[in-house]
């Protein structure tokens, strides 16, 4: 289930911009564009800490994680757990902006809107 949060975030923008013009879009490089941009923001591992949440749900439930995938090694695992960590330092810097935002009633883009 968590994986799917990183497939929706990162697919998002795809799908309303298709939404308009549905087969015409794929034809497009406009198409090809989105792609790539969303496989960066995955590939930067900014959604990583959903992967620390799915491994606390299962701690939590009391089941172990099952995958297909050969155990990590040192450095992958290394490499694993520095996204997450970068994960959730974007995570808190955004949250804190929103927070701020929210607490000195910045919440428009100018007056009036």
């Amino acid at each position: 289930a968590m994986v799917l949060t990183n497939v929706m975030i990162g697919q998002l923008t795809s799908q309303v911009n298709a939404s308009h013009c549905m087969l015409d879009y794929i034809n497009t490089h406009f198409m090809t564009f989105t792609l790539y941009v969303a496989l960066a923001i995955e590939k930067t591992g900014v959604m990583h800490f959903s992967y620390f949440i799915q491994i606390m749900s299962y701690y939590f439930a009391g089941k172990p994680v099952e995958s297909n995938e050969p155990p990590r090694d040192a450095l992958t695992n290394l490499w694993f757990w520095g996204r997450v960590v970068w994960s959730l330092g974007i995570l808190c810097f955004a949250l804190a902006v929103t927070l701020s935002a929210l607490f000195a009633g910045n919440t428009s883009m100018w007056p009036g809107v």
